[in-house]
């Protein structure tokens, strides 16, 4: 069984401003609107009220649909941008101080999310280990030998949609850290960077790779096209790296997380490809996932030694934030899977809304 998916390249598109989203709540709904507009103090101070006041009222900002959209949309200004947005709100600076009412928030959920290992001071390979330790010792429910065994078609369509909204920007948000490191740690951030990015060659680009499992497995594969359809945790997942990436204080979190994404990698994608397999699919679905089992196993020692540990030798302050990202990475990703497998071992959909297949 192979299914033929649209045509429409992710990576022909790069560039291009993603799709404007469904509006989730008040905030979203506040921010949606305002963005087509020149950037305006009437609609800002509407926006900040009713972000203060959403805050306020959420019983989680990890899974506040309405708030995690807003901070999804603010940060995409940064990146591709969102269709139809006026290009002056991307350093607009009142808006730039409602996206950090924002991250405040969620920066003290992932805080408190977590329980960090001892700061004792330690070298590049002490740090190293402590990583791979934390990795070790996730005991979170794996999607991966879910999808391997047991998924069904849909459940593995399913599985791609989550994906898709990082992994059609795969590496995007970790390269913010490269100009706020120095020597050893910026090297091995840039080697493992020109990797994600194909080593120079397009088609071989992370994202492009994924592209084409969409296309294959008969989903839509332009950049946000699913967005309505996941849920706040997906988002959060997503989130949360451009949060480490953009503000520079946080270069630590950024490291760290690429090093856990890194170290929990290899092994995951060797089952999902054997899943998509078991599905009947061919190289043009599992290629993305075979080529991070080969090259993940390679990163997580770069990343664990030469990145995290190398601006830790550099910079020790910087160690309870390294491993701050680390355990925010596996703890997030954690609560997306619990979210998952809840789904699915009840024969329900994981996505917030019902998809249809592209024609």
């Amino acid at each position: 069984m192979k299914l033929t998916g649209t045509t429409t390249s992710a990576h022909r598109r790069e560039g291009c401003a993603m799709k404007s989203p469904e509006a989730r709540g008040f905030v979203s709904r506040a921010l949606l609107e305002l963005l087509p507009q020149e950037p305006n103090t009437e609609g800002l101070n509407a926006l900040s009220g009713a972000v203060t006041d959403a805050l306020g009222a959420s019983s989680g900002i990890l899974a506040d649909d309405d708030l995690q959209l807003t901070l999804f949309c603010l940060y995409e200004l940064h990146y591709g941008g969102v269709d139809g947005s006026h290009p002056d709100w991307e350093w607009e600076p009142g808006l730039i101080g409602v996206r950090r009412l924002i991250e405040r928030d969620f920066e003290a959920a992932l805080r408190s999310a977590v329980e960090l290992p001892s700061l004792e001071p330690r070298d590049s390979d002490g740090v190293a280990a402590v990583l791979f330790e934390l990795a070790a010792a996730d005991t979170g429910p794996s999607v991966s030998r879910y999808v391997a065994k047991k998924a069904s078609l849909e459940q593995a369509q399913e599985f791609l949609i989550h994906k898709s909204v990082y992994q059609l920007k795969e590496a995007d948000p970790h390269t913010w850290a490269i100009p706020r490191l120095t020597g050893r740690a910026k090297a091995a951030m840039v080697e493992i960077q020109a990797d994600e990015y194909g080593g120079g060659r397009p088609e071989r680009m992370h994202s492009a790779l994924f592209a084409r499992t969409m296309r294959g497995a008969g989903l839509e594969d332009s950049y946000g096209y699913y967005l309505d359809a996941v849920p706040a945790i997906t988002l959060a997942s997503t989130n949360m790296m451009s949060l480490f990436g953009l503000n520079r204080r946080l270069r630590g979190a950024i490291v760290g997380h690429l090093a856990a994404y890194e170290m929990t990698s290899s092994q995951p994608n060797r089952l999902y490809g054997n899943g998509f397999r078991r599905l009947g699919f061919d190289e043009d679905v599992t290629w993305y996932f075979d080529e991070h089992v080969e090259a993940d196993a390679v990163h997580e020692q770069i990343a664990g030694r030469d990145l995290a540990g190398g601006l830790v030798e550099a910079e020790p302050e910087m160690l309870g934030d390294v491993y701050f990202g680390a355990a925010a990475a596996l703890a997030v990703d954690g609560m997306l899977g619990e979210h998952i497998m809840g789904a699915w071992e009840k024969g329900e959909s994981s996505l917030r809304t019902k998809v249809q297949a592209p024609a």
